[in-house]
């Protein structure tokens, strides 16, 4: 094949091409707010705000018994840069694109690529306050499975849209364990081009290694302890406590005694503690003040917990504890979640003026800059691949951390 000069489109689109291909969580989670972002060009650090939906009490009965309706937002900040800089001399620029992707595009957009799922991924988790299993356990049957998503309808995630992502070392011996029921001929072509391994127990299953580890802090679990009357303030995300020691560390797990879950909807009480995760490090002193979520709600329509028997010394129990999955103990945080738990954003980097050349490319609406310039002194053509992103946990509830 004759050697073709490659365009600025032609790189920029292969390159788009191949990012997009290589992201595997990203592509699972929501992206309907990249729109908003692409009007008239990225600004690092826009903000889009977005609405929560309304929750409402019930009545029973003829008589009428009107509720203030206060919105619920969230801020989604564009400002993180990730990319990639390369140095080519003017013989690369003559390549075929297949040669030029083989030594250049594919490296490159993979380390990309696993950048920013590294980052988004190592930040999300940390919001996801509800843990299954064992912690230190690998998981390795299918009942690990069935229980995230046991939790995921308790929480009233919609059943379409579920997705499991797991790291090689907890996806292999799972799937190991109930290999002869998993594969349609379908899905094995799938398994191999694009991490996707295939669907059982109501779950699309992903494999990536860019699943997070997390570490817990070096917290005693044996003696501190919450007053729910005093400690606990519907509507506030800060929980006191007394009696801990060491560090908690963001995404750190627990529950306090006889405050349960609710089902969101009847505000009836489960019959399991409720869950919440650390959203700061914290050094503790004996007397704290916690930063958790989610934030504790004990009546009217965004209720999400009951306090029984509310009053002082009630237990704290770290999830991760005991065994390999106490104090300073690294663990894998495998994730069950629905499509809407989380949302990724790019947005369309503008380009400069003044330089050789610049381009930008989208694809599925993630966006791409190629900018190239002239080293006249080497007589090379440096030239950088930027995206710029933002993300937000939306619904916390609608994921779970799957161990053993």
């Amino acid at each position: 094949m004759a050697s073709t000069y490659l365009t600025p489109q032609i790189i920029t689109r292969k390159a788009l091409a191949v990012l997009h291909n290589k992201l595997t969580f990203i592509k699972t989670i929501n992206r309907q707010y990249d729109a908003q972002f692409a009007k008239a060009g990225g600004k690092i650090g826009s903000t889009l705000k977005i609405r929560m939906p309304n929750q409402f009490t019930v009545r029973t009965g003829m008589v009428m018994a009107a509720q203030d309706i206060t919105e619920e937002s969230k801020d989604l900040v564009v400002a993180t840069v990730k990319g990639i800089d390369m140095n080519f001399g003017s013989q690369d620029l003559t390549l075929t694109i297949d040669d030029f992707s083989t030594r250049y595009i594919e490296p490159a957009m993979a380390r990309l690529a696993g950048g920013i799922e590294s980052d988004v991924l190592a930040n999300v988790y940390k919001d996801v306050f509800w843990l299954t299993g064992t912690p230190a356990t690998t998981p390795a049957s299918l009942l690990a499975v069935l229980n995230a998503g046991a939790r995921l309808s308790q929480s009233l995630a919609p059943v379409p849209d579920r997705h499991l992502l797991f790291d090689s070392i907890s996806m292999a011996p799972t799937v190991n364990s109930i290999g002869t029921y998993f594969h349609k001929s379908s899905e094995l072509e799938r398994a191999f081009m694009e991490a996707y391994i295939g669907m059982a127990a109501g779950f699309k299953w992903w494999e990536s290694n860019m699943v997070p580890n997390h570490t817990n802090g070096s917290r005693d679990d044996t003696t501190p302890v919450c007053n729910t009357s005093t400690g606990i303030t519907s509507g506030s995300s800060s929980i006191i406590t007394t009696g801990a020691d060491g560090t908690m560390k963001a995404g750190d797990i627990f529950t306090i005694a006889d405050v349960f879950a609710v089902n969101e909807e009847t505000k009836q009480r489960y019959s399991h503690l409720q869950q919440f995760a650390m959203l700061t490090d914290f050094t503790n002193d004996g007397t704290d003040t916690w930063t958790v979520t989610p934030t504790p709600v004990t009546s009217g329509a965004r209720q999400n917990v009951e306090l029984v028997s509310a009053g002082a010394g009630k237990a704290i129990v770290n999830v991760a504890a005991g065994g390999s999955g106490g104090a300073n103990s690294v663990i894998p945080q495998p994730l069950a979640y629905h499509r809407d738990a989380f949302t990724f954003v790019t947005a369309d980097l503008e380009n400069p003026k003044g330089t050789d050349i610049a381009a930008r490319e989208v694809y599925d609406g993630i966006s791409i800059s190629y900018v190239r310039d002239f080293d006249i002194v080497n007589r090379d053509f440096p030239c950088r691949l930027d995206v710029l992103y933002g993300f937000k946990t939306l619904r916390p509830q609608w994921a779970v951390r799957v161990r053993g």
